[in-house]
């Protein structure tokens, strides 16, 4: 029986269900990683390398798409790619614990 998806996840027919299972909850603990920190005050260690794995995820994410000829989805994986990396060189580089 064939997968439907929606018209933005049709990526997801590329993969297995487990794959797309499992880039479901990177991408969950990324925000995770983001926004907890944040708000307990603790472990602010977690705060970059949520946004390196997260950058590091959006950079697969373009390429998968670039390969698709998704334009419109390879724009928006390079905004948050961009977005995770400047919280990562911040919270790593000058603007650090």
């Amino acid at each position: 029986m064939p997968r439907c998806f929606p018209p933005h996840a049709r990526w997801a027919a590329d993969f297995s269900p487990a794959t797309v299972r499992f880039i479901g909850i990177v991408e969950l603990a990324a925000a995770l990683g983001l926004i907890l920190p944040a708000l307990t005050g603790k472990a602010p260690v977690l705060t970059p390398l949520a946004a390196t794995g997260l950058a590091v995820v959006m950079l697969l994410a373009a390429v998968t798409h670039a390969r698709r000829k998704e334009n419109g989805a390879m724009a928006f994986n390079t905004v948050l790619l961009t977005l995770a990396a400047l919280v990562a060189w911040g919270r790593f580089g000058p603007y650090g614990f």
